[in-house]
């Protein structure tokens, strides 16, 4: 069978591209199921990609999560199941931005605040810092699997429950589970977890470190 020329030459051009998408495809899998991943103790800085769900009495909402924290600094991008875009978050020490998807600004002293009453249901990001990477304080309690790790953690009103990937002691957690008591139930599936510098291409461009002057929430 004859080919033209041009169409041999776009089939080479896309092989090669093929080629390069199955490279990057496997460097990108040192995720969390993969056998390199950061370990809990490196994660000061981090950052993940993943699912998350909340319901709270009749309100319900579901997406993906992409997240990035360094020190007090925290981005946050909330989208729907198919990737648009739902709200993006930012935190500092001068308090917390949210930005909704058709460009409204609000501002609050912290996360809880904002999100309740922007979005209909508090996101516990000051807590979550610490729960999403296994780590807990003095004053809460918690359960330890066999390697060390944390199980279940309970703390002002909340159970957190965790799954790992491996049975590596190091592993940073992939599911996490936590239920208030307000009826407030929130779970995350991390699907990819980066220590520092790792990950800031793969954030949108939109989702920047600093907290802006915009509108306050009431």
């Amino acid at each position: 069978m004859y080919l033209p020329g041009h169409l041999i030459c776009a089939l080479r051009r896309s092989g090669l591209v093929l080629i390069a998408l199955a490279i990057a495809g496997c460097a990108s899998t040192s995720n969390i199921s993969g056998a390199t991943f950061p370990t809990r103790t490196a994660l000061t800085t981090f950052s993940l990609e993943g699912r998350f769900s909340l319901h709270q009495q009749d309100k319900n909402a579901s997406g993906k999560i992409s997240w990035r924290h360094s020190g007090q600094n925290n981005a946050l991008l909330l989208s729907s199941p198919l990737g648009q875009g739902i709200a993006e978050i930012t935190t500092n020490e001068n308090g917390a931005r949210l930005t909704t998807q058709d460009g409204q600004t609000y501002t609050a002293i912290n996360t809880e605040t904002l999100t309740q009453q922007v979005l209909g249901y508090p996101l516990p990001l000051a807590q979550l810092t610490n729960w999403v990477r296994g780590q807990r304080t003095k004053d809460e309690s918690a359960q330890l699997d066999a390697f060390g790790r944390l199980l279940q953690l309970r703390h002002e009103g909340w159970r957190i429950d965790y799954g790992y990937p491996t049975d590596d002691p190091q592993a940073p957690p992939n599911r996490i589970f936590a239920e208030s008591t307000d009826e407030l139930d929130l779970r995350l599936l991390i699907d990819e977890w980066s220590s520092a510098g790792q990950i800031s291409a793969r954030l949108p461009l939109a989702v920047r470190m600093s907290v802006g002057t915009g509108r306050r929430a009431k």
